[in-house]
């Protein structure tokens, strides 16, 4: 049985997805983008400010699911550039101090032009 995750406290879904699913005793977010919440805006001009928003709302949909960065398993990042690697990934590791398994690569384009977007599975 799938149930979806919906919060308030990070963006809303902009298309025909949810913002996660939980199946079992795991959860599976959809790709979070520098969105703030309360503004439908994006937030920060550098991967560090964009960096900081995404895990802010990934740490909103893991509370509402009932679950931490600490129970990450993998994750998934999407840069705009890999020139920002360093830079993401000073902010990546505050947050997944457990080291979750995980892929990172540059893509061409991201939703509104944003320069980062993560996605995590998670235990519960």
């Amino acid at each position: 049985m799938l149930k979806k995750i919906d919060t308030k406290k990070a963006p809303a879904a902009i298309g025909p997805y949810s913002q996660a699913i939980v199946c079992g005793n795991m959860l599976f977010t959809s790709g979070q983008i520098p969105i703030d919440p309360a503004t439908g805006d994006i937030h920060g001009a550098d991967i560090t400010e964009q960096a900081e928003q995404v895990m802010k709302n990934l740490a909103a949909v893991l509370e509402e699911a009932g679950t931490t960065f600490e129970n990450a398993v993998k994750t998934t990042c999407f840069l705009a550039d890999m020139g920002d690697f360093a830079a993401f990934n000073a902010v990546y590791g505050k947050y997944f101090t457990e080291k979750p398994a995980r892929s990172c690569v540059a893509v061409k384009t991201l939703p509104k032009n944003v320069l980062v977007e993560v996605e995590v599975i998670a235990a519960l």
